[in-house]
């Protein structure tokens, strides 16, 4: 007899567009991880003086700031061999060429290697952010949908004013105090997005707390946290995920809005937001700075949004007899 995730996977891989969606996620999280080992200025093997050395993984004393493409040898660089950084004061706003296979910005940058770096910033900020509202969501949605009454009150109106803030307005009213850093947009997205999480685990625990498994474990003397963390919330979880798949999306989307204004990560750190904030003084002859940055960030959400939807859909009972 087939499990229960078995049988939502096999749910899932009808809806052709989830699975390509997950495809393309699947395919962000990769580059994302092997950034440095696709654009890197330094190379993978380099034979220099009948010496075998592997600068793309370890730091040699002797090459300490010298640049290894004008060194003599043997050697093999990444597919992109520029770093993310580096500046090139002969390519400046160049279009996409053999040598720069998405043209450069600006300052001469590459924008292919810039872009790959800004992957690992969004997926990176969406999935550490999204962790972290979970997390406080689940805890106080649980305490709220086990305990029920004045605890359940209390935190019901917490949660409502909470929700009355503007979002994002609040988060750059943080970032402003707290300085603006990778770790603190993280933060910010993650203290403030809880409040839905929150509303759907309190939903699902105050159906589930009358079941008779939940019911017969407080007979036999299970204490509180055993039932909630053991027996109620792995039956909870489904409408969870769905839940945080929708908002790594937001996340990401949030992510690049901050950067795009300057509120985000900041330079020389690439994040697709800056990328497209910094083009917008030459979208009338230069295309790719606004184009590919934009593209990636809608085919991004796009992608998590499919996934959303299609995991909803699977794991809905009523979709399927």
């Amino acid at each position: 007899m087939k499990g229960y995730w078995s049988i939502v996977w096999k749910r899932f891989k009808q809806n052709k567009l989830a699975v390509v969606g997950l495809g393309i996620v699947i395919f962000l999280f990769v580059i994302a991880l092997c950034a440095p080992l696709i654009a890197n200025n330094k190379p993978y093997i380099l034979i220099y003086k009948d010496k075998l050395y592997f600068p793309i993984l370890f730091e040699y004393p002797e090459f300490s700031g010298l640049d290894l493409k004008k060194i003599e040898g043997f050697k093999i660089f990444p597919p992109i061999p520029y770093s993310y950084s580096e500046y090139d004061l002969n390519a400046i706003v160049m279009p996409p060429s053999a040598k720069h296979i998405l043209g450069t910005d600006e300052q001469g940058r590459d924008l292919a290697a810039r872009m790959l770096y800004g992957t690992r910033v969004s997926i990176f900020v969406g999935f550490v952010a999204v962790f972290i509202y979970v997390s406080i969501g689940i805890i106080i949605g649980a305490l709220a949908g086990f305990y029920g009454g004045w605890v359940d009150i209390i935190i019901s109106r917490i949660i409502e004013i909470v929700m009355c803030f503007p979002t994002f307005f609040l988060i750059l009213t943080i970032l402003a105090l707290w300085g603006q850093s990778l770790l603190n947009v993280m933060i910010v997205i993650g203290i403030t997005g809880w409040t839905g999480i929150a509303r759907i685990v309190r939903g699902e625990f105050l159906k589930l707390r009358e079941q008779d498994f939940v019911i017969a474990s407080k007979a036999l003397g299970a204490r509180d946290y055993w039932i909630i963390f053991k027996h109620i919330l792995p039956n909870a979880m489904a409408p969870v995920m769905v839940s945080a798949t929708f908002g790594i999306a937001s996340t990401i989307l949030i992510e690049s809005s901050l950067s795009f204004l300057g509120f985000g990560v900041q330079p020389p750190t690439p994040s697709w937001g800056d990328i497209l904030s910094q083009s917008r003084d030459f979208i009338d002859f230069a295309w790719w700075l606004t184009l590919i940055p934009g593209f990636a960030i809608f085919i991004t959400i796009t992608s998590y949004n499919l996934v959303g939807e299609g995991l909803q859909d699977a794991l809905d009972p009523k979709q399927y007899r």
